[in-house]
């Protein structure tokens, strides 16, 4: 089967961590050219905006954006437009209305549209949700606090409107824990802490329940020093789970049920090839929709200001 001809656009940082390095090693895909204001990609045809390489390279197929969410809406609906593919890094826009309306018009023009959601494809999560399944769950708590100095070195955008702040990474345990719980969930109290000198906040802490009265709270905070925290804790009728590591390892009452290497990239690209010739989209705007209510139902708390 003849590789999907891909363009990337955006070349920063998680395009060099991540996309790169799983495009180069995927039998699906062969990149073709990239568009960006600042980087560039050795070997390819590069731009500095979306609209000049689709007028000048017809032969892409599909399009990943990796650019921040805030101006993710415009390259992808024209890209669509286009008639290409479109992978959409997480989180898939900066607001709900406008994933939908991308979703929308990919379905009129029968293209495939892919809300990615990384952790979702971490080693033990499927693992999680299994056991989930096989069991009642009494309580869930999540643990996600990280140092954005280490993870978003000098990265206004995440600060901004739109940027999500802590939201950024408290949107990959939301989009794990809407993917193995057996129902859906709704936030009923929130509290959101934004340093005095921006915009968007550095910590959370969120109350959610579902039909049955689940007990599950998540605390998220972007001021963690030492050991980073990605946990997912559910206490159940069949023990204690505990999915560690941002969904890498999966133990039962302190015994190691599963670990694997991580390969969530690599397996986000061999899902956007199955779409796309399978003439579907996957668009799930859960995870999304659970930060904007979040942002409705939150009381605000200022606390001191951040600086990088």
């Amino acid at each position: 089967m003849s590789p999907i001809h891909l363009a990337l656009v955006g070349v920063g940082k998680i395009a060099r961590d991540q996309h790169l390095p799983s495009i180069e090693k995927s039998p699906d895909f062969k990149l073709v050219a990239a568009a960006s204001h600042h980087g560039t990609v050795n070997g390819i045809d590069n731009f500095t905006s979306i609209e000049e390489m689709l007028a000048a390279v017809p032969a892409i197929d599909a399009v990943s954006l990796c650019m921040p969410p805030q101006y993710r809406y415009r390259a992808a609906h024209a890209a669509l437009s286009a008639g290409k593919h479109v992978f959409l890094e997480k989180p898939p826009g900066a607001t709900l209305s406008e994933v939908e309306d991308l979703h929308a018009l990919a379905a009129a023009r029968g293209l495939s549209l892919f809300a990615s959601w990384h952790s979702r494809y971490a080693p033990a999560v499927e693992a999680a949700k299994g056991f989930l399944a096989s069991t009642t769950i009494r309580s869930m708590r999540v643990i996600w606090k990280e140092e954005v100095r280490q993870w978003h070195p000098n990265q206004e955008w995440i600060w901004q409107a739109g940027g999500l702040g802590v939201f950024d990474p408290g949107i990959n345990a939301l989009s794990i824990v809407t993917h193995i719980l057996p129902r859906p969930i709704f936030i009923t109290k929130a509290t959101l802490q934004f340093p005095e000198n921006r915009d968007a906040p550095i910590a959370a802490d969120i109350t959610f329940t579902d039909a049955e009265g689940l007990d599950l709270s998540a605390e998220f905070d972007w001021r963690q020093t030492g050991k980073q925290s990605w946990d997912i804790i559910a206490e159940t009728d069949s023990g204690r789970m505990v999915l560690s590591g941002g969904g890498a390892r999966l133990s039962i009452d302190g015994v190691l049920k599963h670990a694997e290497p991580e390969q969530e990239y690599p397996m986000l690209y061999k899902r956007f090839a199955e779409i796309i010739r399978a003439g579907r989209s996957d668009v799930d705007i859960a995870p999304l929709r659970h930060v904007a209510d979040a942002f409705m139902l939150g009381r605000r708390k200022f606390v001191d200001a951040f600086h990088d």
